[in-house]
C-alpha cells in the first residue's frame, strides 16, 4: 500500500536548522511531484515547497532562501532542509505526492516542528 513516512521533526532554536525526510513506498516515485506543506494551530494548511518529477522547485515566499527541497529517486525520498528557523515556522509539516497529469495524490501523517528558545 502507499505510504509516506515523515521524520526529522523536533525542537529547534531560532536560527537553527532541521532536516525533514519523507520516505515513499507503494507507488512509482519518479512520476510524482513531491511537496511539503505545513499547518499551524488554528490555521489552514499551506504549501511550503514543491519539487516536480523533473526536479523543478518552487517555494513559499516566507521560506525562500532559508529552506531547500530535494529528492532522491534511488531512495524514493524527499527532503526539506530548513535553515535559519523562526518561531513562525512552528507547525506540523506534511509530505504530499501528486501524480503528474492527474489529480491522484497522497499525504503523509505529518511531523511536528517547533521553533522556540
Amino acid at each position: 500500500q502507499v505510504q509516506l513516512v515523515e521524520s526529522g521533526g523536533g525542537l529547534a532554536q531560532p536560527g537553527g536548522s532541521l532536516k525533514l525526510s519523507c520516505a515513499a513506498s507503494g507507488f512509482t516515485f519518479r512520476y510524482y511531484a513531491m511537496g511539503w506543506y505545513r499547518q499551524a494551530p488554528g490555521k489552514q494548511r499551506d504549501v511550503v515547497a514543491i519539487i516536480t518529477s523533473g526536479g523543478t522547485t518552487n517555494y513559499a515566499k516566507s521560506v525562500e532562501g532559508r529552506f531547500t527541497i530535494s529528492r532522491d529517486s534511488a531512495k524514493s525520498t524527499v527532503f526539506l532542509q530548513m535553515n535559519y528557523l523562526k518561531p513562525e515556522d512552528t507547525a506540523i509539516y506534511y509530505c504530499k505526492a501528486r501524480r503528474d497529469n492527474s489529480g491522484l495524490e497522497y499525504w503523509g501523517q505529518g511531523t511536528q516542528v517547533t521553533v522556540s528558545s
